[in-house]
């Protein structure tokens, strides 16, 4: 599987409909970036990862769970509307959101074991929020599927882990220390905005190889 055909195809998608996706995702994120800020006012600065996991509890899986939608719309011809997706993803929240905090507590566990672990684990889980919100799994059962999905195929996955979800840690990470002195909100949300569509195009890349892979025969 060549990631650069991966690489190319969700480049190609991210921008011609770049406007589209805009609208559609970056107020709920800056609005989970505002909801992180106030956070921070309200409780402190002491635990920031507690306040990031609670906006993001909050946000993620709207915005993120629209976006499925909209790949999934637009790789079956359908045309549909930022409402129609916003209120799709709606009734899909709850269930999104618990999958993102059962995947988030396995890679944590797993990271704490010398960081080899939480990757092997990110990297079976993957497509598991494309199966919740495209084939309307339970988390578990998303979960498990992704861990089949991604049996023999662990190299291509890991390849698109390590080019484009490392970076945009490495980049969020150096953002989180520069800033953390900056009391100009402006600034923290404008990094948060780049740094989320940083996100949103690697979700179109996981997007594509769950495609690619999904139309494969099943390894035994």
């Amino acid at each position: 599987m060549n990631l650069f055909a991966v690489l190319r195809d969700a480049w190609f998608f991210f921008s011609h409909n770049l406007l589209f996706i805009v609208r559609l995702c970056l107020p709920l994120i800056l609005v989970e970036s505002g909801a992180r800020l106030a956070l921070g006012l309200w409780l402190g600065d002491a635990d920031r990862s507690m306040h990031d996991m609670l906006a993001g509890m909050l946000f993620y899986p709207l915005y993120t769970g629209a976006l499925i939608l909209f790949l999934d719309a637009r790789s079956r011809g359908m045309d549909v509307s930022p409402s129609q997706l916003l209120a799709m993803a709606l009734q899909r929240w709850l269930p999104l959101a618990l999958l993102v905090a059962l995947s988030s507590l396995l890679i944590i566990i797993g990271a704490s074991l010398f960081i080899l672990p939480g990757i092997w684990v990110m990297v079976k889980l993957a497509f598991a929020e494309f199966l919740l919100i495209q084939r309307g799994l339970t988390p578990l059962a998303a979960m498990k599927e992704s861990f089949a999905l991604t049996r023999g195929r662990f190299l291509p996955v890991l390849n698109c882990v390590l080019v484009v979800i490392m970076p945009l840690w490495l980049l969020s990470a150096l953002a989180s220390e520069g800033l953390s002195a900056d009391a100009d909100p402006i600034t923290g949300l404008a990094v948060d905005g780049l740094l989320g569509m940083g996100q949103l195009f690697g979700t179109v890349v996981f997007f594509r190889l769950f495609m690619m892979i999904s139309s494969e025969p099943q390894k035994p």
